[in-house]
């Protein structure tokens, strides 16, 4: 349309103007850093998108990107786009079962990855290497509609696709007007902790095809994450909670330079409030932004720092949407009380579409992610935690995240995972999985318990406690609940 500017037309705009400048900085998780500037990131793209055109890609295709975060992930999606294909990313390291399960949902055109195993339609990184030799003029500009997917197991271990809106054009992206209010320099240079596969992380196009620097992580490190962000005088990123606390637990944070930061947008769970206070030691509070939304682009909620001062624990306000909670009979429920949180867009735009899965939707067009929460007097939206991680123990509900934080808060712990295991007597037993700090001088049941005592409600105290070298995140910082309970009780986590 007039105007409107596609990814593939912006990044050839881009190139012609900024040329040998970097564009994405590929960081090993050993620091080693491959620089890709914004003629090569234009040049590759165009040789893979005639590489995957052989492969019989085309207008409307789903192309799967398998790859870890690199430069050729980068190449193979704006390979894709310049076709006017629709992008997955996806986990290089998923089991097949689970992986062959994603990709029957998706029926993609041609998988990029690095597989012993892989489908027929399987592009490997010698592939992408050996489409050097091709021609790497400019293609026939083409719109990718939509432009991306998102694979997820969820909470269930269910896979799905979500088909988030918006075609492959510049600022397209419905959360982009919400997201002005972070106050971002021209051409900033952002930080990517998160992997590719993960929304968080497959956000940094949008920062991208406005002239940003990607400073491209493979794997997060808190460690590295700090040095990055010194060196390359990083101006805004996008963190969950896990990356959030493990940079607030290094020990000379404190005295490290973080006066380049613009912002630091942080979203996907709950975040324990000393870790907020620590990095409003790091940066001024203004410059940390609270967030709930999701892929499925149902609404937003923001909030700064300094509102966060006044409703601790907030993840915002709406933003361009509404927000109803509701019972379990689907009644609206008064203010302060938790239930789930619904959410539906002022402008009436469409939202997602699954692959694999049913959206929950009331009649009159609000939808959910599954998560409870409350609201305040002021409109402010609080998170309790994930609808289907809540434990009922002795009829009562405990909100594993509400556990988990408070146990963030003991310097003995590292990280901590909460689940409900089945209990004779309670029926659940709340179940707290322990990542020590230091695993020579990991604390003991009775330190944790008595702690938690004086802290929460006896209902709340977990009923038993397990110490594990580490808490079984993925790269997103996410945790697989019903997995952890299916290892512990050898039920189905599927």
């Amino acid at each position: 349309m007039e105007g409107q500017v596609s990814y593939g037309r912006q990044l050839s705009l881009l190139a012609g103007r900024f040329e040998d400048e970097t564009a994405v900085v590929h960081v090993s998780p050993e620091g080693e850093e491959r620089l890709v500037s914004w003629a090569e990131l234009e040049r590759r793209a165009n040789q893979v998108a005639r590489l995957l055109a052989a492969q019989g890609v085309g207008q409307d295709d789903i192309v799967a990107v398998a790859l870890p975060n690199s430069g050729a992930h980068f190449f193979s999606s704006f390979g894709a786009w310049k076709l006017g294909a629709t992008v997955l990313p996806m986990r290089w390291d998923l089991p097949a079962w689970e992986r062959d399960r994603l990709l029957g949902l998706a029926r993609p055109a041609a998988v990029v990855a690095e597989w012993d195993d892989g489908p027929a339609n399987l592009v490997t990184l010698a592939d992408l290497d050996a489409s050097r030799s091709l021609e790497a003029d400019p293609l026939p500009d083409r719109v990718a509609d939509p432009a991306r997917a998102i694979a997820t197991s969820g909470s269930t271990g269910s896979p799905k696709l979500i088909v988030t809106p918006g075609s492959g054009i510049v600022n397209a992206d419905p959360t982009a007007d919400a997201t002005k209010e972070l106050g971002l320099r021209d051409r900033a240079t952002q930080l990517v902790m998160s992997p590719l596969y993960h929304t968080n992380g497959f956000a940094c196009i949008n920062g991208l095809m406005n002239g940003q620097t990607l400073v491209v992580m493979e794997r997060f490190d808190a460690a590295l994450a700090v040095d990055l962000i010194e060196r390359w005088k990083v101006n805004t990123t996008i963190a969950v909670p896990t990356m959030l606390q493990r940079i607030a637990q290094l020990p000379d944070v404190r005295s490290r330079d973080f006066s380049s930061i613009d912002s630091v947008l942080y979203g996907g769970a709950p975040v324990a409030p000393w870790v907020v206070r620590v990095w409003f030691d790091l940066i001024p509070p203004e410059k940390l932004w609270f967030a709930y939304g999701g892929t499925e682009s149902l609404g937003l909620a923001m909030a700064h720092g300094g509102e966060w001062l006044e409703h601790e624990g907030t993840a915002g306000r709406p933003v361009g949407c509404e927000v109803r909670i509701l019972g379990p009979g689907g009644e609206e429920l008064p203010t302060g009380e938790i239930g789930e949180i619904f959410m539906r867009r002022l402008d009436g735009s469409k939202t997602f579409d699954y692959i694999g899965a049913t959206a929950r939707t009331t009649e009159d067009g609000f939808g959910t992610f599954g998560d409870l929460g409350r609201v305040d007097e002021d409109g402010y939206l609080y998170v309790a935690d994930r609808r289907v991680d809540m434990v009922v123990s002795g009829g009562a509900n405990v909100y594993p995240a509400e556990v988990e934080l408070l146990l963030t808060e003991h310097p003995g712990v590292g990280d901590v995972v909460v689940v409900g295991l089945p209990d004779e007597e309670w029926g659940q037993r709340v179940h707290a999985v322990i990542e020590p700090a230091d695993p020579a001088h990991a604390p003991t049941e009775d330190d944790l318990r008595a702690f938690c005592r004086e802290r929460l409600a006896a209902y709340k105290v977990p009923k038993s406690f397990e110490f594990v070298e580490r808490v079984p995140r993925t790269a997103a910082g996410k945790v697989n609940r019903s997995a952890i309970v299916a290892e512990r009780t050898g039920a189905a986590s599927s």
